[in-house]
Order: structure tokens, then sequence, then C-alpha cells
């Protein structure tokens, strides 16, 4: 079978890559997973964390450890669509001076986005993103024009800088596969962070995957088998958020208003069988579903008025979920 034939080399490819953004990057083993996690399921991430964490470290790393055509946008509340999508532009041919229209492309057309504070601009130009993100292409006037592929956009926001943000809407925070929160650094992370950026030496990230490679990995991850079982865990950890369903914890009836949607259980077990991959596996376990239901699920909860008056966060109903919710 090609994928038992080639599970080494995906486990081998993965610690390739980590060892490249070591280089510049310290710790977030996690986020890093996480995102690789949302290159191979092609979907997109959501970095949340407050300033100087290394959020856009670590996507501008990757870029370079990526064969890939990388671009970077610097949200802002005067950041129109166009400047995300491109525009048309009147041009005049060398010859008769006849006049046309020509596509000038945005920065949207590249393999990895880097939307830098997304929650800066504003609702219309934060939806110019939504249908590059889930239909892989963009609509200029008539015409459809395709992303190119692989496509991930890599979005970061500060949480606790409030003034002059557009929080997203459920329906864009749906669009993201992951969302993945940035852990402060512990004292010898913090030691190492400083040597390696105050230091002279600059370490170059040598690319180590292709495009080609990319879109095969892609496919070989959904050729992964899942057992009837660990996707009905699945499935039974995505009905507990809702409160009117016979699965719903004590917690969900209590605290939340509108439960995961059919997206949250779809990227739980393609993150799922990619963890499995990274692992060198090719069997899905219930582990794999517990350790990926959080950034799967935590920004497709809405608590409601009392939830939120008792200060429950998503990341508590994620514990609450975890805890209550059982492998049968």
């Amino acid at each position: 079978m090609e994928l038992e034939s080639r599970v080494e080399s995906i486990k081998t490819d993965y610690a390739r890559i980590k060892n490249e953004l070591r280089k510049k990057i310290v710790g977030n083993d996690e986020v890093i997973e996480g995102i690789l996690t949302c290159l191979l399921c092609n979907g997109h991430a959501l970095l949340e964390g407050p300033p100087g964490l290394g959020k856009t470290s670590i996507i501008k790393s990757l870029g370079e450890a990526l064969h890939l055509r990388f671009s970077r946008i610097q949200f802002t509340p005067d950041l129109m669509p166009a400047d995300i999508i491109g525009t048309r532009i009147v041009m005049e041919s060398e010859q008769g001076g006849r006049r046309f229209f020509q596509f000038h492309e945005g920065p949207v057309f590249a393999n990895i986005i880097l939307a830098d504070e997304i929650n800066r601009a504003t609702p219309k130009t934060q939806s110019a993103l939504l249908e590059a993100m889930q239909e892989g292409k963009v609509t200029v006037g008539r015409d459809d024009m395709k992303l190119p592929q692989p496509f991930l956009v890599l979005a970061t926001q500060n949480p606790i800088e409030m003034e002059g943000t557009y929080p997203l809407p459920e329906a864009q925070l749906d669009r993201f596969f992951f969302k993945l929160i940035m852990p402060s650094p512990s004292k010898d992370e913090l030691m190492e962070i400083v040597d390696k950026t105050t230091s002279g030496e600059q370490p170059e990230i040598e690319p180590v995957m292709t495009e080609a490679h990319i879109l095969e990995l892609q496919k070989l991850v959904r050729m992964v088998p899942v057992s009837h079982e660990v996707k009905q865990y699945a499935l039974r950890l995505v009905m507990a958020t809702h409160a009117e369903a016979a699965d719903a914890i004590d917690q969900t009836k209590k605290y939340v208003r509108y439960g995961a949607s059919p997206r949250a259980l779809q990227s739980i077990v393609l993150a799922a069988k990619t963890r499995a991959l990274f692992q060198g596996r090719v069997s899905v376990s219930f582990d794999d579903v517990r350790k990926v239901t959080a950034p799967c699920m935590r920004h497709r909860i809405i608590l409601n008025f009392e939830g939120e008056a008792e200060g429950i966060t998503t990341e508590h109903m994620m514990g609450f979920l975890l805890a209550s919710v059982q492998p049968e």
C-alpha cells in the first residue's frame, strides 16, 4: 500500500522541517505542529497571543523552510479589499494606443499568506479573504481566478489590544481549521531567545519541501483509515457542545449558546489523521482525536450571557468537554 510505504518518510519530512525552524524559533512545538497540520489538511490557522511571542517570526520562518511563494499582508483600518485581491488597471497598447483593462494580482496570489493583525481591518476587508479561504479562488468582476495550490492563510491577532480592532465574525472564524494559542516562553526558552536574537550570528533556513511534495502529502492524509469507533468519539465530542443534543454535557447546557459546526468534526478527523502520520502511524487513535479537539473547536463555540458573566472561556469549555466525554 502506498500510504504504508510512505509513512516513515512523512515522519522524516516533519522532523526535517521542525529542525530547520528551530534554527530561528525557540519552543512552540505544538504551534509548529498545528501549522503544519493545517498545511497538509488544506486548512488555515488563526494564531492568537500577546505581542512579542513570535507569531510573525514562526510564519515567516515556515515560508523560508518550504519552497513556496510567501506573501505578507499587514492589516490596517484603511486596507481595502482590492489591496488584498488585486485590481484591474487601464493599460495602453504599444501599437495604436488602444486601451484595455489588465488585472494586477494582489498579495493573496501566493501559497502562504501571512495576514498580520487581521482584526485591525474592517469587516469589509476581512471578508475579502472568505472566498479565498473557502474556495481557493477569488472573483474579480465576472471572472473567477484560481489561487496557487497549496494555499495556506496564517492570520495573527492580539487578544489584549482591543482599541481600533474589529472582532472576526463567526462565519470567518469557522473557516479557520485551527485556532492556535501562543504560549509565553519559559525562563530557559526566554534566555535562548535572547542568545539567538542579540548575537551577530543569523542562521539561514534551508527549503526542505516543494509544492509538488506538499500536494502529494495532502492526498496521502485523506487516505489514512479511521475506525468507526474513533469517528464516533469525534462525533460525540462535537455533539456535546450543542445544548439541545442528547450528548450535551451539563456545562454546555448552562454556558453555551451555539455549539461547534460540522466543519469542527471534519477538522478533528483530518487533523487526527495528520497527527498519526507525523508519529509514523497509519491508524488514528482516540488520543489523536483528544489532542486536536481544542484547536479545532475553541473558536467554533459561542458562549451565552451566563457563561461570559461567570468568566467562563472556551478554554474552560474544552477542559470540561475532554473530561466528560470519554471513548466508549
